[in-house]
This record gives C-alpha cells, structure tokens and sequence, in this order.
C-alpha cells in the first residue's frame, strides 16, 4: 500500500543506446547521487531507462505519476534539436500546464559554460489528476551539467554565482499538494516564502 505522505521521486533515463545495453546509463546514477546529497526528507525512488520515442517517454511519464504516484519526476536526455529527441515534445503533451521558468534558469546555467546551450530544449511541466500532481523537468545528459543544473554555481568560497533550479522544487511541489521538502543548504537551499516554512519542532514539542 503506497504512504501518502511518502516523497516518491521518477528518474527517467532517455537513450537509444543506454536502453539498447550499448553503454551504460549514467544520468539515473547522477540524479540519485545528487538527490541523495541534497534531499534531508526521506524519499523513494522509481527508475526508468527508456529508448528515445516519444510514445514511450509519454507512457512512462504517465506511469510514473498516475500509477507509481511520483510527486517530481526528472527526466535526463533526449533535448537537443536532433531528429531523435523528443523529450520536450513528450512531456510537453502529457502535462496540464507548463513551468517556462525552469527551462528559462536551466539554459541560463549551461550558457555560463557552452554557446550551444541555446540548442537545449529542457522545460518542465505540471501533470495534474483529479486527486493528484507532480512536477516533471526535463534535464541535460551529462552527469556533470546534471549536478550544476540542479544545484547551481558556486565560486571558490561557496558564494552562489548561478541559482540552480532546485531551489524552487520544494516549494512548487508544496503549491501542488506534495510533500514538504527539506533540502541540504550546504548543497542547495530551499527557498520558501516565510508564511509557507514550517518550524522544527522544539525540544517541549518532541517530548509531548
């Protein structure tokens, strides 16, 4: 029987030739190391490694929330302007409203680093069912723009340079209906606006 307080996290991994055992997959292992790092709330996890088609990207994302009951979904691979990504196409058509800003800050992380993150096509999306929601995001391949999508950049003294895009997911996913997700601010720090932080409970408050 599925916990409804439980945070279940989907990590789709989209390749022709990881799904196809030509090499071996390293965009789940990044994303479940990173989330590993960061997250402090306990949360399972439901993984995915699916061939570059958009019928199948469709179901799985449909799977993930609808069945598996994900509360956030992040996708990695299948993106760029190549006839056989489709990623974005997937997501955008199984979703109930679109998220621009993720899409927005990701594109502006990886252009500190590479022209052609212009050529990236990553968003995010709400899927909404009557009794349920998450928040999927479309993320790059590479287990190292991975980690600094999500997480940022930091100069050498651990000033943030670049916010990462995970900063915004706990509250997102508190906005629709998930649950409350505490982050790492050594890794990254969730924002919340000061009416929607809950307060650790006092030492009175635990012995009660």
């Amino acid at each position: 029987m599925t916990n409804q307080h439980e945070l279940v996290i989907g990590l789709v991994s989209i390749s022709d030739r990881a799904s196809g055992g030509v090499y071996q997959d390293l965009g789940i292992p990044a994303l479940r190391d990173w989330l590993g790092a960061a997250l402090t709330t306990p949360f399972r996890v439901e993984t995915r490694l699916i061939p570059d088609e958009r019928a199948h990207i469709e179901a799985t994302l449909v799977e993930l929330v609808d069945q598996a009951r994900c509360h956030l979904v992040l996708t990695t691979g299948g993106t760029g302007p190549a006839r056989r990504d489709v990623t974005p196409e997937a997501t955008l058509a199984v979703g109930s409203k679109e998220m621009p800003g993720f899409g927005e800050q990701m594109r502006q992380i990886s252009l500190q680093f590479v022209p052609t993150a212009i050529l990236s096509r990553q968003l995010a999306v709400i899927r909404e069912t009557p009794d349920h929601a998450a928040l999927i995001m479309n993320l790059p391949g590479q287990p190292k723009a991975i980690k600094e999508t999500l997480e940022g950049l930091k100069d050498a003294d651990g000033t943030q340079i670049v916010g990462g895009i995970f900063a915004a997911v706990p509250y997102c996913v508190d906005l629709i209906g998930g649950p409350y997700m505490e982050t790492d601010p050594a890794v990254c720090k969730a924002f919340r606006p000061k009416n929607a932080l809950r307060t650790a409970p006092t030492t009175t408050e635990e012995k009660q």
